[in-house]
């Protein structure tokens, strides 16, 4: 149990660094209604520590607040319905923040005293599940208190000091690498000896698929490969777009992605608000391209002459290989240039949107009781992500981890990676394939 201390410890940890050069003000805000103030994340992922082991398992454990069972629930229906919807957080000023790090102090001290016991099995699961929890909410964090930056008209930086440069930095080619496919399996069955593996539970149960022969690129789209895709007029062109993304486009009045905005000083016309502050796009040009929705990666895909990959094309290629990339713990807090040779940028950098929809693999079963409603309630209406961001802790994500939202969100750190069937790989404006 010493290792699920230490993680315990660790992890909190970083959530506590994330929020320290926010003001108290900051974390109030909620910019939009997909995303929640700074002050509810820290204190929703303690109300799950508190809810799911505290209560059930650490003998004459008290509570901070009563209140606070109601007031932190996110949408755990079964636990009672709660006190006010997403879109209302930012009204609750109330509690302040220093009570709800007074709640965070509390709740891990209780912490300490369950861990310093020998737990069981069911303790040790819920604690890894409380732990990846809150791994999501300090990228949501990041990218929430970005998207609320931008919305003021001030436009701070998170993170005062500037993006560094890559200028010596070789790009790679966009190149294509062939897999024969066949009859695979994709997602995870963990063991049930062993409670210290883990994965969610819409990665579950491992199964096969057959997959017809396929191209994946090298690397993610670049901001510069997108630039000609706006360049040609793409946002106005109707031929390239899903109906409703095309509505999207034209309600919401899409032009570029999600930070762009105009600039005549800029080479290109644009500059990019990062966690950093502002950039000029010039400098990003061979960096991949971030917070598009699904409607403009496929249609940026559908431009190419190429298509989105599969979430299972994708989780094939990148089976077995190291989780290694630019993640939350590089601390660059932005998408950078690929580099290597080879299948790269598989992990961070840019979640990569894939064509399929996220619904159950064959066999799912939810999680028993409440925890029931974690992932599967949601599998409907959604596209599956995969790979991780820029934003999102090494030790989090995985080769099946499986990410997803509406296919009109974009404040998230979310790119394309092109994928092609080997049957159209040679129309004359892709790039020769490389095996």
């Amino acid at each position: 149990m010493a290792r699920l201390a230490s993680d315990y410890r660790a992890v909190r940890s970083v959530t506590r660094s994330l929020a320290a050069a926010l003001s108290p003000e900051d974390q109030m805000v909620q910019s939009c209604p997909e995303a929640s103030p700074v002050k509810w994340h820290q204190a929703h992922t303690t109300w799950f520590f508190e809810t799911f082991l505290l209560r059930p398992f650490l003998v004459n454990y008290k509570p901070f607040h009563e209140e606070f069972r109601r007031l932190f629930n996110s949408y755990y229906n079964s636990l009672g319905v709660q006190i006010s919807g997403k879109p209302l957080r930012a009204c609750l000023s109330r509690p302040r923040l220093d009570e709800i790090l007074a709640y965070r102090a509390h709740v891990d001290e209780a912490m300490e005293t369950l861990l310093s016991a020998r737990i069981g099995d069911e303790a040790a699961r819920l604690l890894l599940l409380g732990l990846h929890h809150e791994q999501q909410h300090q990228e949501l964090l990041l990218t929430d208190i970005k998207h609320a930056f931008f919305q003021s008209p001030l436009h701070p930086a998170y993170e005062l000091a500037p993006l560094a440069a890559q200028t010596s930095v070789p790009v790679s080619d966009l190149a294509w690498h062939k897999f024969n496919g066949g009859l695979v399996e994709i997602g995870l069955t963990p063991s049930a000896r062993n409670a210290l593996e883990f994965c969610f539970d819409n990665e579950t149960p491992r199964h096969r698929v057959y997959l017809e022969p396929f191209l994946l690129a090298n690397r993610a789209v670049t901001c510069r490969e997108y630039l000609d895709f706006l360049a040609d007029d793409a946002y106005s062109r109707p031929e390239f777009w899903l109906s409703e993304g095309w509505d999207a486009v034209n309600t919401q009045g899409w032009e570029a992605p999600l930070y762009w905005e105009r600039d005549t000083t800029d080479e290109t016309g644009w500059r990019v608000f990062t966690l950093r502050g502002w950039h000029s796009l010039g400098g990003l040009l061979d960096t991949p391209v971030c917070h598009v929705s699904h409607f403009e990666a496929d249609a940026f895909a559908r431009w190419r002459g190429c298509r989105l990959p599969t979430e299972a094309e994708w989780e094939f290629a990148a089976y077995g290989r190291t989780v290694h990339g630019n993640l939350l713990d590089s601390g660059r807090l932005h998408p950078a240039k690929p580099h290597g040779r080879g299948l790269e940028q598989l992990f961070g950098d840019c979640w990569e949107w894939t064509s399929s929809a996220y619904c159950a693999y064959p066999g799912f079963q939810p999680l028993p009781g409440p925890l029931g409603e974690y992932n599967g309630k949601f599998m409907s209406g959604q596209m599956v992500l995969r790979g991780g961001s820029c934003a999102t802790p090494a030790s989090h994500v995985r080769a099946a981890y499986r990410n997803f939202f509406h296919p009109a969100t974009r404040w998230q750190f979310s790119g394309l990676r092109l994928a092609s069937s080997v049957s159209s790989s040679n129309q004359p404006w892709l790039p020769p394939c490389r095996p």
